[in-house]
């Protein structure tokens, strides 16, 4: 496999990681919990939601001929605390993921060095999409941790747990070399 059809496989099973590690944190949560702002310097994760799905749909709707920063979006908007019910939360979350899968699986690799603009800013396709790989994940790491601290002990880890790192190892270890396959739920995603 040439290496930007490799690339463009592992920035899809990357950006699947952190949306399942996203989705299981959420999944822990009471409904209720989802719209909790520790402070008013914090967002609630129904927030957070808000605003990674405001992004989704403006980065990655007409993504290779349209401004990835639309008309229409209103960022300060998806800041505003609102209660959402977890259902119609959990839609606006799906919108915005799927907009993103369905532009990354419409990408050949020989878009990856198209120029697209940001704010008027010109990026590589390749350089867009590592922009948002990295903005995901900040803000999926807001909401486990957030996930957390709102669970205050009752946390089923979405890692290896704490203080089980030697018992992994070794289990790992104990095993054949493989490279990770993923489930075929994930590999629909994928396509």
């Amino acid at each position: 496999m040439e290496i930007n059809a490799q690339y463009l496989e592992s920035v899809k099973k990357q950006f699947l990681y952190y949306k399942t590690i996203a989705d299981k944190a959420m999944a822990q949560l009471e409904p209720e919990q989802l719209s909790v702002s520790l402070n008013e310097n914090t967002n609630s994760i129904a927030n957070i939601i808000k605003h990674l799905s405001g992004n989704m749909l403006s980065r990655w709707t007409d993504f290779l001929t349209s401004d990835g920063e639309k008309e229409w979006r209103n960022r300060d908007e998806e800041f505003e605390e609102t209660v959402i019910e977890k259902e119609a939360l959990l839609v606006i979350w799906e919108k915005g993921w799927n907009c993103l899968f369905d532009a990354l699986n419409n990408l050949t690799t020989d878009q990856l060095s198209n120029v697209i603009y940001i704010r008027n800013e010109g990026h590589t396709v390749t350089k867009a999409i590592n922009r948002q790989l990295a903005h995901y994940p900040y803000h999926v790491g807001q909401i486990v941790f957030y996930a957390k601290l709102l669970k205050n002990g009752e946390w089923n880890s979405l890692s290896i747990p704490k203080n089980k790192s030697n018992e992994y190892n070794a289990d790992k270890f104990s095993k054949d070399k493989t490279i990770r396959n993923f489930t075929d739920d994930e590999l629909k995603r994928l396509q």
